[in-house]
C-alpha cells in the first residue's frame, strides 16, 4: 500500500486526516505510534524531525506529508475521492481553509489549553490562561451557531476539510466545556 499515516488515536490532530481517508475510502495502512517507545519514536523522527503527528508517507509519490490539513490538501489533490474536501472555486478554496483554521484555532487550541492546565501540578495553575480560553471557545461557540442556523455543513451543502477540523475540536471542547445552550452547535456536532 503506497500510503502509511503515522498517528496516535488520542492526537485529536491526527482524526482530521483519518476522516478524510475514511470519508473518500482511500486506502492507506495506520501506523500507530507510541512516543514512549524509543523505536517508534526514532522512526517518527526520521520521517519529520519535528517529532509531531500525524505524518502521511506516501511511497509512490516520494513524498512526507506533516500536518492535519496539509496532508487533507495533498490526498484531495493527488487521491481524490467522492468528496472534494477543498472546492476548486477560489473563494470557497479560502474561505475553506479559513474555517479549518477556525476550528484549530479558537476551539481545538483553547480545548487544549484548559486541559494541560488540568495536568499541571500544583502551584503551575494557570488559571487568566484557563479563563481566556474559556471565553474564546463561548465566542467560538456563538459564532458556530449563528452560521449552522443556516447551513447543515461548515461550507454549507458540502462536507468539506473544515468539518474534517471541526469534528474532533468540537468533540473534546463539548468535553471540557459543554456547549450548553447552543442548540445549533449540538446539531452540528451530532451531523458530525
Amino acid at each position: 500500500m503506497s500510503l502509511m499515516l503515522y498517528f496516535h488515536p488520542l492526537a485529536s490532530f491526527c482524526w482530521k486526516p483519518l476522516i478524510a481517508l475514511y470519508e473518500n475510502g482511500t486506502p492507506f495502512t495506520p501506523k500507530l505510534v507510541d512516543l514512549g517507545n524509543e523505536d517508534e519514536r526514532a522512526a517518527l523522527l526520521k520521517l519529520w524531525p519535528i517529532g509531531k503527528f500525524p505524518v502521511l508517507r506516501d511511497d509512490i509519490r516520494d513524498q512526507t506529508v506533516p500536518e492535519s490539513s496539509i496532508i487533507i490538501e495533498y490526498l484531495d489533490r493527488h487521491y481524490p475521492g467522492r468528496t472534494k474536501f477543498i472546492p476548486d472555486h477560489a473563494d470557497h478554496a479560502w474561505q475553506t481553509r479559513l474555517r479549518d483554521r477556525f476550528y484549530d484555532l479558537y476551539v481545538h487550541e483553547p480545548m487544549q489549553r484548559i486541559v494541560l492546565d488540568r495536568l499541571r501540578p500544583a502551584g503551575t495553575k494557570d488559571p487568566q490562561g484557563v479563563e481566556d480560553a474559556r471565553a474564546r471557545l463561548l465566542t467560538s461557540y456563538g459564532m458556530i451557531d449563528r452560521a449552522m442556523a443556516a447551513t447543515t455543513w461548515a461550507m454549507g451543502d458540502a462536507f468539506s476539510m473544515a468539518d474534517c477540523a471541526a469534528a474532533p475540536a468540537m468533540f473534546y471542547a463539548n468535553e471540557v466545556m459543554p456547549f450548553g445552550t447552543h442548540t445549533n452547535v449540538a446539531a452540528y456536532f451530532d451531523r458530525l
